[in-house]
């Protein structure tokens, strides 16, 4: 490896750290600047952002084909199971009777319990 090409992967290397640096200054920044409403989600999405940044240059990822195959097959995979158990719980058969959709009262209020 020349001097010039050792210089430039460096270089590289030094952006993705600033690129790092700046994102993390976001996500400590983000919840009490701007969209408070939608945190849950913008941290999500740095934390991702993130993630690939590291995958991708750090752990010399970048010109893999059959990583990015079986990545985006294991997000397949999670989304199918999530969208089942969230569709499973929107129509839980014994919701009213379950005691962990119950509603709970809160300090000094009491819950009726219904019986049949």
């Amino acid at each position: 490896m020349d001097i010039n090409t050792y210089k430039a992967q460096k270089a590289k290397y030094y952006k993705v750290l600033v690129g790092l640096l700046l994102l993390t200054t976001l996500t400590f920044v983000q919840p009490h600047l701007f969209l408070e409403n939608a945190t849950f989600a913008i941290q999500l999405m740095i934390g991702a952002v993130k993630a690939w940044l590291i995958v991708m240059y750090y752990m010399h990822l970048k010109g893999e084909t059959l990583i990015g195959w079986t990545v985006a097959f294991a997000i397949a995979l999670v989304v199918i199971f999530f969208a089942t158990v969230i569709t499973d719980v929107n129509h839980f058969q014994f919701k009213d009777s379950s005691y962990i959709t119950e509603q709970h009262a809160s300090a000094g209020e009491h819950v009726q319990h219904h019986e049949e």
